[in-house]
C-alpha cells in the first residue's frame, strides 16, 4: 500500500470517527438542553443557579466551565480545523470552495439580520455575532436521527462548513470580544507560544511537554485579558500533525484528538449546555420574545442562516465555481441550510462574551434556543420529507 493511499484510508476513518462522535455527542446535548429548561423552570432552579454562582478556587462554577472546560472544546476545534485543512476534506482549494462559500453566506446574512434589528441598541448592536455560529454536534445529531436518508457527501459538507464556520467564530472572538490587555502576562503567553513552537519544530512528539506547557499557557491567557479558552486553538496549531515517516494517524495531533474528542463530545460540550441553557419561562410574555436582540438572535439563525448558506451554494453552483454534493438534491442542500441555523453551543459563548449583563444574555439565550430550535425541527422535516419523496 502506498504512502498516499495510506494517508487517504486514515483521513477517511478519522473523518468517519469524528462524524460518529459528534452526532452521538449532539443527541445528548439536545437531552442537556433540555434538561436544564426542565430544571430552571421547576422547584430546583434554585438549587441549579446556586450551584453554578459557587466560588472554586477563586472562579464560579460557571466561569471554570466556560473559561476552563470550554478551553478543551476549542482545542478540539483548533486540532480539526488543523487535520481537515492540512490533511482532511479541506486540504485542497477544490474541496474548500463550496463550504467556503457557504460558511462566508452563513456568517454575513445572519450578522446583517440581527444588526437590522438592533440598529436603535449601541450596547445590543454587540451581540452581532450570536447568529453566525453553527452548532456541529447538534446538527450532526439531528442528521444521524435521519440515518442513511441523507446522502453521507451532505454530512461531510456539513461537518466542512461548521468547521470553516467555528474557525471564523475564533476569530471574531479574539478580535471583537477581548478585554481590557495585561501587556505582561500576554508576552509570557507569548513566550509560551514561542516554546511550543520550537518544540513542534525539533520534533517533539510527546504530548504531555505540549499538554503542560498549554496548561501555561491557558492561565497566562486567562490572565493576559483575551479569553482564555483561545489558548486551546492556539495550542492546536503548534501539535505537530505528523513527524517523519510515520502515518498520519500516529502523528501526535491525531493521538490527542482521539483522546479528547470523546471527553469533549460527552462531557465538556453537555456540561456547557446544562450550565448555560438553563432559561426562566416565568413571567415570559410576548413582549419578552419581542425583545430585539431576542429577534434579532432567533431570526438570524432560523431565517439569515438559511438565505446565507443557501444563497451562496446557488451563486456557485450557477456559476460552476462548484458542484452540489454528490448525490444531493437542492432540496436536502435546503435541509442542511436550514440545520445550519443550529447555533447553541457557539452563540451560546460569544453571547456570553457580548453582554454582561443578566437581562441580555437572558434574551439572547432565548433567542438562541428559539432559532435553534425551528432550525432544527424544519431542517429535519426538509430532509424527511425529501427522502420520502425520492424513495
Amino acid at each position: 500500500m502506498t504512502r498516499s493511499k495510506s494517508t487517504s484510508i486514515l483521513s477517511a476513518a478519522t473523518l468517519r470517527a469524528f462524524l460518529q462522535s459528534q452526532s452521538a455527542g449532539g443527541i445528548l446535548l439536545m437531552a442537556a438542553a433540555a434538561l436544564a429548561m426542565v430544571v430552571a423552570n421547576t422547584g430546583w432552579a434554585d438549587v441549579y443557579f446556586s450551584v453554578l454562582e459557587q466560588h472554586v478556587a477563586g472562579l464560579s462554577v460557571l466561569h471554570w466551565i466556560n473559561d476552563g472546560l470550554m478551553a478543551i472544546f476549542f482545542l478540539l476545534v483548533g486540532l480539526e480545523i488543523k487535520r481537515e485543512f492540512v490533511d482532511g476534506e479541506l486540504s485542497t482549494w477544490d474541496q474548500r470552495i463550496l463550504p467556503g462559500l457557504a460558511a462566508f453566506g452563513g456568517v454575513l446574512v445572519p450578522a446583517l439580520v440581527y444588526v437590522g434589528f438592533n440598529l436603535q441598541g449601541q450596547q445590543a448592536l454587540r451581540g452581532w455575532a450570536v447568529p453566525t455560529a453553527t452548532d456541529i454536534a447538534f446538527a450532526l445529531g439531528v442528521l444521524s436521527i435521519l440515518g442513511s436518508r441523507v446522502p453521507a457527501s451532505l454530512k461531510v459538507f456539513l461537518a466542512a462548513l461548521a468547521i470553516i464556520d467555528d474557525l471564523v467564530a475564533v476569530l471574531v472572538i479574539a478580535f471583537f470580544y477581548t478585554a481590557q490587555i495585561n501587556a505582561l502576562f500576554l508576552g509570557l503567553a507569548g513566550v509560551t507560544l514561542v516554546a511550543l513552537a520550537l518544540c513542534n519544530r525539533v520534533g517533539v512528539r510527546s504530548l504531555a511537554v505540549y499538554v503542560v506547557l498549554g496548561a501555561l499557557l491557558w492561565f497566562l491567557v486567562l490572565r493576559s485579558g483575551v479569553h482564555a479558552t483561545l489558548a486551546g486553538v492556539a495550542l492546536a496549531m503548534m501539535v505537530p500533525m505528523r513527524t517523519g515517516p510515520a502515518p498520519a494517524g500516529f502523528s501526535p495531533l491525531h493521538r490527542l484528538e482521539h483522546g479528547i474528542a470523546p471527553w469533549t463530545a460527552f462531557a465538556v460540550v453537555p456540561l456547557f449546555g446544562f450550565a448555560n441553557a438553563g432559561v426562566s419561562l416565568h413571567g415570559m410574555t410576548l413582549e419578552t420574545l419581542a425583545q430585539p436582540v431576542t429577534l434579532g438572535v432567533a431570526a438570524g439563525l432560523f431565517i439569515g442562516k438559511q438565505i446565507g448558506v443557501m444563497g451562496a451554494v446557488a451563486v456557485a453552483r450557477m456559476t460552476g465555481v462548484a458542484p452540489l454534493p454528490v448525490g444531493a438534491s437542492w432540496v436536502q442542500v435546503y435541509g442542511v441550510a436550514l440545520l445550519c441555523g443550529i447555533g447553541f453551543t457557539m452563540s451560546l459563548f460569544i453571547g456570553l462574551l457580548a453582554f454582561d449583563g443578566p437581562e441580555l444574555q437572558q434574551a439572547t439565550k432565548l433567542g438562541v434556543l428559539v432559532g435553534s430550535l425551528l432550525s432544527g425541527v424544519a431542517g429535519w422535516l426538509v430532509l424527511r420529507l425529501s427522502h420520502a419523496k425520492t424513495a
